[in-house]
This record gives C-alpha cells, sequence and structure tokens, in this order.
C-alpha cells in the first residue's frame, strides 16, 4: 500500500489557517467534541448541531480475534492509569484477606502487609526485596514462599511479579480442562512466542482460558474515566482485506441557518466562524484517516498479529509536510479500534533513540536476552547494558535498562533468580 499525500498550496494554507483557530477541535479526543464545540455553539446563532451518538462504543468495536499480544495490551492507554476514587477499596479487600488462615504467622503476616504496600498502579509488586528482608532479618526464600500465597487473593494476580506470574495466579483459580493444563502454564510464561504454539492439542482451550484472565490484575478497580470512543476503526472486510474507516458516527453534525437574510458585518463574522468549525472538524476527519492509512501501512504485521514496529513522527510528518509537533497534537487523545482492542494513536509510534534505533527495538533485544539468559546466573542490568551497547553500537547509562525492565514487568537479577529456583 504505496502511501504519499500531496497537497497544493491552496490547501496547505487552508490547512495551516484552520489548525491555527481551530486547533481545539483537532486536539480534543472524539467523546470530549461536543463540549469543546459548545462555547462556540452558544455564541452563534447561525449554527444548529445534533450530537454523535452516545450510547456505548463497545458494541461498535471490530471482533476480537483470538490471537492477541498481551506484551502490547499490557501497555494500554493513559485512560487506565488512575486507581478509583475508592482506591481505599481495593487495599480493604485485600487487609481483610491476609488472615491466619493464609497468613498464620508474624512473618508472613508482615510480608503480606508489605506486598499490599508496595503494589503499582496496575496491581503487581515492585518493592525492594532484598532490603526488607535485611530490614526484618528474614531468608529471602521465605519472601518468595509467601508471595506465592496471593494467589490465593483476590482480585486474582494481585501482588504478581509481572504478567506471566499474574497469569499463573490466574490459571490457578481456572476451570481449564487437565489436558491444557501444562500447555497453558508454557504459553503464558512465552507470551511472546505465542503463535508457536498453535498446532499443539488443547490450544483453543489454552485460548480461551487466557483470554479470560484479567489484565492488569486490578482492572475491575481502575477508574471509569469517560468512556473511551476511537476515531479510526480498522477491521478486515469480507475479502479479508484491512479497511480503514472514519467514525463518523460519533462526529456532531453542523448546519448552517440560512435563514438570516440581512448583510450585516455581525452575521458576516458568525457566517464565517459557523463555515470555519465546518472546515476544521472535516480538516479533522481527512487528517486522522491519512495518519490511520499511513500507520496500517506501516503496523500492517501488527494488525495481522505481530509486534508494532519501530515508527518515528517525523516519519509521518515528512509525509505530511508538516513539523512533528503538529502529527503530534493530531494524535492527543485519539483513539484507533481494531480486532486487538482500543489504542492510543502514541501507541504506535515510538521514542527513537538515535536515527535508526528505536527504544522498542532496544526493548525487544532486552526481552530476548533475558528468555535466553542462564538460569542459575541471570544477566545484571550492567551486563544487560554492555550487550545493547555492543548490539546496537549507542550509549545509554544502566537506569535506562532498570526503566525498560519494568515497564516490561521483569524483576531484577537477583530476584529473577529465586523464581527460576522456584520453578524447579
Amino acid at each position: 500500500m504505496a502511501l504519499r499525500v500531496n497537497q497544493s498550496v491552496e490547501s496547505k494554507n487552508k490547512l495551516s489557517n484552520t489548525l491555527r483557530n481551530w486547533l481545539p477541535v483537532l486536539q480534543t479526543s472524539l467523546c470530549e467534541i461536543n463540549e469543546t464545540i459548545k462555547p462556540f455553539i452558544e455564541e452563534n446563532p447561525l449554527v444548529e448541531v445534533v450530537s454523535g451518538f452516545e450510547e456505548s462504543f463497545e458494541s461498535k468495536m471490530p471482533k476480537m480475534r483470538n490471537y492477541q499480544n498481551f506484551a502490547v495490551s499490557n501497555s494500554r492507554t493513559d485512560a487506565l492509569e488512575a486507581l478509583t476514587t475508592s482506591k481505599d477499596t481495593l487495599f480493604d479487600k485485600l487487609y481483610e484477606q491476609i488472615d491466619s488462615s493464609i497468613f498464620p504467622t508474624p512473618s508472613s503476616f508482615k510480608i503480606a502487609k508489605f506486598i499490599i504496600e508496595n503494589l503499582d498502579e496496575y496491581g503487581y509488586f515492585e518493592g525492594d526485596i532484598s532490603s526488607f528482608c535485611k530490614d526484618n532479618y528474614m531468608d529471602e526464600d521465605e519472601f518468595y514462599k509467601v508471595q506465592k500465597r496471593f494467589s490465593f487473593l483476590e482480585p486474582l494476580g494481585i501482588g504478581s511479579f509481572n504478567l506471566a506470574q499474574s497469569f499463573e495466579f490466574q490459571l490457578d483459580n481456572s476451570d481449564v480442562k487437565d489436558e491444557a493444563y501444562e500447555l497453558t502454564l508454557k504459553v503464558i510464561h512465552d507470551l511472546n512466542n505465542i503463535h508457536t504454539y498453535s498446532k499443539q492439542t488443547g490450544f483453543s482451550e489454552c485460548m480461551r482460558v487466557i483470554n479470560s484472565f484479567k489484565n492488569p490484575p486490578i482492572m475491575e478497580f481502575m477508574e471509569e474515566s469517560t468512556q473511551i470512543v476511537a476515531d479510526i476503526m480498522i477491521y478486515f472486510n469480507n475479502e479479508d482485506e484491512i479497511e480503514v474507516k472514519i467514525n463518523d458516527e460519533y462526529y456532531p453534525q453542523v448546519t448552517i441557518d440560512t435563514n438570516y437574510g440581512v448583510d450585516h458585518e455581525f452575521i458576516n463574522e458568525k457566517l464565517k466562524e459557523a463555515r470555519g468549525l465546518i472546515d476544521a472538524l472535516a480538516m479533522r476527519k481527512a487528517t486522522l484517516y491519512k495518519i490511520g492509512l499511513m500507520i496500517v501501512e506501516y503496523q500492517y504485521d501488527f494488525f495481522i498479529g505481530g509486534d508494532i514496529k519501530p515508527l518515528t513522527l517525523k516519519t509521518l510528518a515528512d509525509e505530511f509536510g508538516h513539523n512533528p509537533s503538529t502529527i503530534s497534537r493530531a494524535i492527543a487523545n485519539k483513539y484507533i479500534a481494531c480486532e486487538r482492542g482500543t489504542f492510543a494513536m502514541k501507541e504506535f509510534f515510538t521514542t527513537a533513540i538515535d536515527e535508526d534505533i528505536s527504544n522498542a527495538t532496544i526493548k525487544e533485544f532486552l526481552s530476548k536476552i533475558i528468555q535466553d539468559e542462564p538460569r542459575l546466573k541471570p544477566l545484571s542490568d550492567m551486563k544487560i547494558l554492555d550487550m545493547i551497547q555492543e548490539k546496537f553500537k549507542i550509549k545509554m547509562v544502566r537506569r535506562t535498562i532498570a526503566k525498560y525492565r519494568k515497564q516490561l514487568n521483569i524483576a531484577g537479577s537477583s530476584e529473577r533468580k529465586k523464581l527460576y529456583q522456584l520453578k524447579v
């Protein structure tokens, strides 16, 4: 699919003027666009507006396919960033569950309490195990044994170290058929290669169970923010070809009342503003549609089950003939709905570490080397840093490696060693 955006000088000037005058219309999310234009509507007697659909967008999402990239879905959009106003309710629920039946000794109760107090915004544990054990004169093996008892707590997966362990906790509480248990256990510890298991017996049952898991663990306790409505829908048609569609039904319909037959400065000005609003909405649709087409072109593999590839804003900006900042504003608060779920547009772009290397490339390499690391002597962050710098001929710092590990839900080397020993 070759896509090139050629614009005349006249249309470029029109775009620049519209962007300058109606930037809020371009920047706002689709579900808030009516509120954005409301002040203008109230001040313009020539404009009539019919709001777009207000029903739940969930019913209009493209049907999900079985093959999902859980590593990607774990980094979902900003709509899932904050806990609810009843965040305390989650902790109350957890404290109620750490009774003597599961944590009967003072030390096990202290460990359980420490885990709860060190949950991140997704429900994963992120505390310093070594320091805690040292301060409380405990053995780290005891800590790991107690932590595994969190598999009995609700919400299922709470207190886990990472996505794989969260799914393992949920698997032990699922209705998976016995013959599919071992395969499912293997798959959740190798999600990046899930497609390689598709021919094995029990794979359908495995996928049924995995698709029922909550990710992240505390999803039901997260903030119920304003519903997400996607600007772009990407789906496969009856010929199994990808199609890109603008979500017209959720746009407000703006019409101009032309019954004012008065040649007056005020009327003429309001008429000009009304036409500007219509142009701005049309420009928004056209711009996002072109961005949607380009995302499909550059990220085609993702929409058929693969990974997101390195793609910078500059690449699209060059196609449009605009600055990256203009594209950044255009994709802000915008979403794409596809058969793998709803994603923020910004998730399809990566931050470049240098001209040819993105952080997504670095993360992919980091995941691979940890997947293949020696179980008896896991790689330290410094060793990983050396390997990355050698591989890509770039300069980085150790804290960047630690940050990437955390984003990928990968524990530190000492914690990984303990986990490997527990698995043995």
